[in-house]
């Protein structure tokens, strides 16, 4: 390999070297001075939002140019009112508990020995995603609120819009006291950056991949450091022949066609045979400018529909597009779920609470929800503030994941002289 192949490589250990140096800093960082940080770096968004701005619109300017789609456009799109949002949500962790110290449990052996689970940082966390230039703010947020130092390494997308949101935080992380080393943003947009970062070993202790499929499949492919997975939200809607039609139909539209772009974004829809007013759940959609892609039966009912072709139950649109079905009911609807779902968030909406049970407890997903949209999924609605995102696996942390899930713990053993027999 040569030098300059090699670039990428010294970059990435100078980097966690540094990260490394800071995180045990942060590990030591008191509750007052982790949240004065967050709060000068939420306040450094503010003063610089006409910056940061500008910098979205060459970000957006090129998107256009390159052709991405819609959805995504509005992914990267910061305005003063989603850029204030990203703001409050630093405000908003900035004033959780801090889970660092807290004691899990405690127990006290027969011979004497005390032993307790402490929370700790995981160390030195790895970002990589796409797009989302607000992923920035919190990632930074979330992983040096829970003590850890945190490397950034977005996509090229929103490269300016991520220079400019790191710059203003990292002012305010330096005047609280922290180290400027505390989060760092890749400075290249060099893919093979990507792969520095996967192999470090031992310098970063847990990789984040948020972003499309392509992101998340070479991660897992390459990654030599554990992985904290967000995998596609391929969610469903299982309308129960019990559902009420008008919060069916007010749901529904929701869970659709609020933000179509985001990964909480209900991807199919499934109907019971036995529900009394399915074409009203068709025109619903349909009228608010949503392409519905239907099987034959629903087809019959709104002329405006097209046909799903198979490969549509296992798509993410992430547009105003949803794949519609009739099923003869609960395990019916069950069973297309596990067939086709990503674990993800999945919901019904029916008036029967035994049925409701039965799905709550039978959908292997990380988020299951009754009688309310799918939107939800989204770690401030859940009292988390910000989230680093909602992780599809069953290992560490799954579902929303914030403080709680940046953490792990040790092992805290007090004796009095105690030798093994």
């Amino acid at each position: 390999m040569t030098a300059a192949h090699n670039l990428p490589d010294q970059l990435i250990a100078e980097m966690t070297a540094k990260a490394r140096a800071a995180a045990r800093v942060l590990a030591l960082a008191s509750d007052a001075t982790k949240a004065a940080a967050l709060k000068a770096a939420a306040a450094a968004l503010r003063q610089e939002r006409h910056a940061i701005i500008a910098a979205n619109a060459l970000d957006m300017d090129a998107g256009a140019k390159a052709g991405l789609s819609p959805a995504m456009l509005d992914r990267l799109k910061l305005d003063e009112g989603r850029l204030a949002a990203v703001a409050d949500a630093i405000d908003q962790v900035a004033v959780l508990d801090d889970p660092v110290g807290n004691v899990i449990d405690t127990r006290t052996q027969p011979n004497g020995l005390v032993m307790r689970r402490v929370r700790i940082p995981i160390g030195v966390l790895g970002i990589i995603y796409e797009s989302r230039p607000n992923v920035t703010a919190d990632a930074a947020a979330l992983g040096l609120r829970a003590g850890n130092a945190v490397i950034l390494r977005g996509g090229s997308e929103a490269v300016h819009s991520n220079r400019a949101i790191h710059k203003a935080m990292l002012s305010g992380i330096v005047a609280a006291g922290l180290p400027a080393d505390a989060v760092q943003l890749v400075p290249t947009q060099d893919r093979a950056a990507v792969g520095a970062m996967l192999r470090a070993q031992g310098a970063i202790d847990m990789i984040i991949p948020r972003g499309g499929k392509s992101l998340v499949a070479r991660v897992q492919d390459e990654a030599r450091v554990p992985v904290l997975a967000h995998l596609d939200g391929i969610n469903h809607i299982y309308v129960h022949k019990d559902a009420d039609p008008a919060m069916a139909n007010a749901i529904i539209v929701n869970a659709k066609m609020r933000r179509t772009g985001i990964c909480g974004a209900a991807e199919t829809l499934l109907i019971d045979q036995d529900y009394p007013a399915p074409a009203d759940l068709i025109a619903a959609l349909l009228d608010t400018g949503c392409e519905v892609r239907a099987d034959d039966a629903l087809m019959e009912l709104d002329p405006r529909t097209v046909s799903a072709q198979d490969e549509d139950w296992d798509t993410e649109y992430l547009d105003s597009v949803i794949s519609a079905r009739m099923v003869g009911g609960l395990d019916e609807a069950l069973d297309h779920i596990a067939r086709h779902g990503s674990h993800h968030t999945d919901a019904i909406i029916t008036r029967d609470d035994a049925i409701a049970a039965r799905f709550l407890a039978e959908v292997d997903s990380a988020i299951v929800v009754h009688n309310a949209s799918t939107q939800f999924a989204d770690g401030g609605e859940f009292g988390l503030g910000a989230e680093i995102g909602i992780a599809t696996g069953r290992l560490h942390a799954r579902g929303p994941v914030a403080l709680e899930g940046l953490t792990t713990y040790k092992w805290l053993v007090h004796g009095q002289g105690h030798i093994r027999p």
